[in-house]
């Protein structure tokens, strides 16, 4: 693969990450400190805990990202260190889902007293895409297994 191609998503990594920093440093520090409503920050603080937790394996996820271009820019992009970043991946994004499931009931406690149904909805989004990025890197991850064990007996054939 050219490396333009790997360069634009290299930088596509980069860019997913920015604002996500941005919004730990100062948006979730911002409204911890100021709830809008007061009388229901103690809702509002079990999300905050799990948002900031989430970030963790959402960062995890993009430096395995940035690993799995660097395997391809390497012309290693059929190895098993490429399936272990997939795989890395994918547990990244099932325990994003399953942190943003959980708070789930608060989201739900929050759109209850704000009167806000359209909260569950947005609630749901962070759930249901990494839950569609696990499944598609459990794809890739199972494709690629596969070209490597179809290359590793046609080497022996030959």
């Amino acid at each position: 693969m050219k490396r333009g191609s790997t360069l634009f998503l290299r930088m596509a990594v980069i860019l997913m990450g920015i604002p996500v920093l941005a919004l730990c440093i100062f948006g979730l520090y911002k409204l911890a400190s100021n709830p809008v409503n007061p009388d229901y920050a103690y809702i509002l603080y079990p999300i905050l805990i799990v948002m900031y937790v989430s970030a963790l394996p959402f960062f995890i996820a993009l430096y395995q990202a940035f690993k799995l271009l660097s395997y391809i820019d390497k012309n290693q992009s059929f190895s098993e260190l490429s399936v272990k970043s997939l795989k890395n991946i994918k547990f990244c994004a099932i325990t994003i889902s399953i942190l943003y499931i959980v708070i789930m009931p608060f989201v739900f406690l929050v759109a209850d007293l704000d009167d806000a149904p359209g909260l569950i909805i947005v609630g749901m989004v962070p759930a249901f895409a990494s839950m569609v990025i696990a499944v598609f890197a459990a794809v890739l991850q199972r494709l690629l297994q596969e070209a490597i064990n179809i290359k590793s007996e046609n080497d022996l054939t030959v």
